[in-house]
């Protein structure tokens, strides 16, 4: 029986060599060349002029929303079926989240219900391109313009995702990535904010290293609350490496995806994420929606088979207003979110690694259809 994981790190480039250099000459902190290396070219990967490196993805966000300026009683809007951190972050800065259901289609943010959750107190948009598939930027921004809000975008899972030929990061005012384990591209742990405007990669760089001057001797007299968010010159060596492949990953994400596509695209009650004309997903976490009635059996039973057989699983998100602590916090968690609930009772991600072999996506295609028709 083989043993398939959910997802694990792909690292075939330059990581050993780089991590060992680093190593080698003592660069171990926050204080080395692969930081700002890693920074220029991953920055210049999203079609963005800079970068900051951050300790992970939640404080990329964090510090994005710190570098806008969005504070206690401002409201930012984002959707409801997303992974949590990105509530979170807007909750650290006394903002409050606001929630909107998710397109039955795309699993991204219903564009066409984000106007009527504007109030006086928005001041931010936060998109979020779920397991890799871009939203619509072009209503996005629309809507931003419209209202004069910012644009933050949440690309955790999207690296070199493109919308009508433009990467994903660079729509926005301000945007942030994850590198964690799973990620198209990692380090272990960490994360970046992208933009274009100097004056908040200025901002980002002064508030994540604990508001020290940005151009001046070091002298330990704060003038704001900063926070310690800086990644070490190890994790910007694997990055640098990494980014270093990043077409090659995303071309073998993207090859992923179309091949559990195609294998199961004659399974009925087997549902895929939907692209919009013009967006290219690069395919983050192969995910997939049970229809229970059509398919003939539960997700559950569906699971447990799956792992019987060594094929390892995820569940999806959990809808942000089911969550008790933001409920907590102060959100509105009234209202119906049906797509948001239909994804987190009958979704759940297939094995996804950038370099999972055809055999594996054969292995599991085949589990889920002699299930199916053994109903």
């Amino acid at each position: 029986m083989k043993n398939i994981p959910v997802c694990t790190p792909f690292l075939n480039g330059n990581e050993n060599k780089y991590v060992a250099d680093a190593m080698e000459t003592g660069w171990i902190s926050s204080a080395g060349h692969y930081v700002k290396d890693f920074e220029e070219q991953f920055a210049k990967y999203c079609d963005c002029n800079y970068g900051v490196a951050v300790c992970n993805g939640t404080v990329a966000l964090h510090l994005a929303l710190t570098a806008l300026g969005i504070k206690p009683g401002d409201e930012v809007i984002l959707p409801d079926f997303t992974m949590i951190a990105s509530a979170f972050a807007i909750c650290y800065t006394g903002a409050k989240p606001v929630f909107v259901d998710a397109d039955k289609d795309t699993w991204n943010i219903d564009v066409n219900k984000i106007e009527e959750k504007i109030t006086p107190r928005t001041k931010a948009i936060m998109p979020v391109h779920i397991f890799g598939n871009p939203c619509n930027m072009d209503e996005i921004a629309r809507i931003a313009k419209k209202h004069n809000l910012f644009i933050i975008e949440d690309a955790a899972e999207a690296h070199g995702a493109t919308w009508n030929g433009q990467k994903v990061g660079s729509f926005s005012d301000i945007a942030s990535f994850s590198f964690f384990a799973n990620k198209n591209l990692t380090t272990g742990e960490g994360g970046m904010v992208v933009m274009r405007d100097e004056k908040y990669y200025d901002k980002c760089r002064y508030f994540k290293n604990m508001c020290f001057p940005l151009d001046a001797p070091r002298i330990y007299e704060h003038n704001d609350i900063g926070f310690n968010y800086r990644m070490s010159n190890l994790h910007a060596a694997i990055g640098l490496a990494q980014v270093e492949k990043a077409d090659e990953y995303k071309q073998m994400r993207i090859k992923n995806h179309e091949l559990y596509k195609k294998l199961l695209a004659d399974v009925d009650g087997v549902i895929f994420q939907r692209e919009e004309q013009g967006a290219i997903n690069v395919g983050w976490m192969n995910t997939i929606l049970l229809n229970p009635t059509v398919y003939g059996h539960n997700k559950e039973d569906l699971i447990a088979h799956l792992k019987e057989n060594g094929v390892d699983i995820r569940l999806l998100f959990t809808g942000l207003h089911r969550q008790k602590s933001l409920l907590n916090f102060g959100c509105d968690c009234g209202g119906e979110y049906p797509v948001t609930d239909n994804l987190t009772q009958n979704g759940f991600y297939l094995p996804s690694a950038s370099n999972l072999s055809e055999d594996d996506i054969m292995y599991v295609c085949d589990l889920i259809k002699k299930f199916r028709d053994n109903v």
